[in-house]
């Protein structure tokens, strides 16, 4: 039964989720911008931080410098990230520092290539020695700047990963629940078939046998009209169902008189429906139905055997019907869980009675449907809430 609410859900689901991929997008966008920004600010200090050791070394190497130069010795000790390379005007390589491994010293070649790396990323600083002498600083990035550059892409693709794996545990969740959806669908096509189905085999073998009630006729075909309203129910899976001005009170009363000829003695039923009609918009064949799933539910909860209360009174242009029975009850835990699809407390079921129950209320009736009460091993009340309809005089 798709209507134009489920049509309606999956254009918002679809909204959602092109929504939430452009704010994937603009926060990746954001995030390399900002650390490019970062990474560009730290790649400045650092080269006014080279300059100044630079000056620093020039100062050391000038074999007329004066006074106590422990300033300058601290600030080429305080370099302990960034890679240099000190070289003469000739091309030769006079020292470096933060490359390799100290233990082990990096042959001509290999720094002659490190030292090419460093000419391409950076300017290499002019240290004037004296009139005649000039040395040159060639220097890299440090390895904070380069795990700094490296960090953003390593961030967006563990988030990919968690938007991956997360968009497949949900996409095989919802293939999941579908399918236990339509199984259900399945399964309560057939105990929808059943209950009429058993009563027609037991009047065949009434009638091989001679045994023909006064009644026989009349409640045989009951159970026909049972099978062709079953058979209109499930006709309207994918359609949108028309709603008509009924009497809320008579649809009610002739579904629970039914339910009560059809389910075992050891329900007793009760109920308290006023005799006066209330007009409401619904389609009889699916709020059937939903009485239907919630009385059987309740049995289901009772175990075939208790009491079984029907209340149906009008307020403030609503209609309540409540349903109560002596059951199990509903712990607080669950009593948010028992209308969703799958949800069951049975060894045998599929947990879709509840669920069609709210979609058939709240979809298509624009009602609400909710556990009003429930006391452990006492009982369990839920109530069916629906609009009165404004005109009285096109009751069907």
């Amino acid at each position: 039964m798709i209507s134009k609410n489920n049509i309606n859900a999956f254009e918002v689901r679809k909204f959602i989720k092109i929504i939430l991929l452009l704010l994937a997008v603009l926060i990746s966008i954001l995030t390399l911008y900002l650390s490019q920004r970062l990474v560009n600010k730290i790649a400045v200090e650092e080269t006014k931080k080279m300059e100044i050791w630079a000056d620093a070394e020039r100062i050391l190497s000038d074999p007329d410098a004066q006074g106590d130069l422990g300033f300058e010795l601290k600030i080429i000790q305080s370099n302990e990230t960034i890679p240099a390379i000190l070289v003469s005007e000739t091309g030769r390589i006079i020292q470096y520092i933060n490359i390799g491994n100290e233990k082990k010293a990096l042959s001509d070649e290999q720094l002659q290539e490190i030292l090419k790396g460093f000419s391409e990323e950076n300017t290499a600083i002019r240290i004037p020695i004296d009139e005649q002498t000039t040395y040159r600083v060639y220097y890299g990035k440090s390895s904070v700047l380069k795990q700094l550059e490296y960090y953003p892409y390593m961030v967006l693709a563990i988030v990919g990963l968690f938007v991956l794996v997360s968009y497949s545990a949900f996409s095989y969740s919802t293939r999941s629940e579908q399918n236990q959806v339509w199984v259900g669908l399945a399964k309560e096509t057939a105990h929808q078939l059943g209950t009429p189905i058993s009563s027609l085999m037991g009047w065949v073998t009434c009638i091989e046998n001679d045994i023909i009630p006064d009644n026989a006729a009349e409640e045989m075909k009951k159970d026909v009209d049972r099978l062709k309203i079953i058979t209109e129910r499930f006709s309207k899976i994918g359609s949108e169902p028309i709603l008509k001005v009924c009497d809320f009170n008579r649809v009610v009363r002739e579904s629970l008189e039914y339910m009560e000829s059809r389910i075992g003695r050891g329900v007793a039923f009760d109920w308290d429906i006023p005799q006066e009609p209330l007009s409401v918009m619904m389609n009889v064949n699916l709020f059937q139905w939903v009485i239907e799933n919630l009385v059987k539910n309740s049995v289901d909860a009772m175990d075939g055997s208790g009491a079984l209360r029907c209340i149906v009174e009008s307020k403030n242009n609503k209609v309540f019907m409540d349903i109560t029975d002596t059951g199990k009850g509903i712990s607080r835990s669950q009593v948010k869980d028992i209308f969703k699809p799958g949800f069951t407390t049975k060894k045998r079921g599929w947990g879709l009675g509840l669920s069609l129950a709210k979609r058939i209320v709240e979809d298509y009736h624009e009602g609400l449907i909710f556990v009003k009460e429930s006391t452990p091993f006492k009982r369990t009340t839920i109530r069916v809430q629906l609009s009165l309809a404004a005109d009285w005089k096109e009751i069907q």
